[in-house]
């Protein structure tokens, strides 16, 4: 049963950083492109980061320079560190092996 859990989410202020973590089970992790989505309710959802089997990586417009997606393949974790945070950055963040199975989400709120 493949499993994907989101964790480090929360309250931070404007400018703060968080650090969110997904860690899957179930699957040959090594294998697949991993992908952070987020979305805020009544829009659609928006891929933020990207990161492939080889580790290369891609970002939103909106977030580059300030994200930065990672993976541990040893601990089948993705990572996205997430600097210089605003009110724009405040959704439920997602991840995926590559739009084949999702976590239940993580909620992130900037704001003061």
């Amino acid at each position: 049963q493949v499993q994907l859990v989101e964790s480090g989410g929360g309250l931070v202020q404007p400018g703060g950083s968080l650090r969110l973590s997904c860690k899957a089970s179930g699957i040959t992790f090594r294998l697949y492109d991993m992908k952070w989505y987020r979305q805020v309710p009544g829009n659609q959802r928006e891929l933020v980061a990207t990161i492939t089997r080889v580790g290369s990586t891609s970002y939103a417009d909106s977030v580059k320079g300030r994200f930065t997606i990672s993976r541990d393949n040893a601990k089948s974790t993705v990572y996205l560190q997430m600097n210089s945070l605003n009110s724009a950055d405040t959704a439920v963040y997602y991840c995926t092996n590559d739009g084949r199975s999702w976590g239940q989400g993580t909620q992130v709120t900037v704001s003061s």
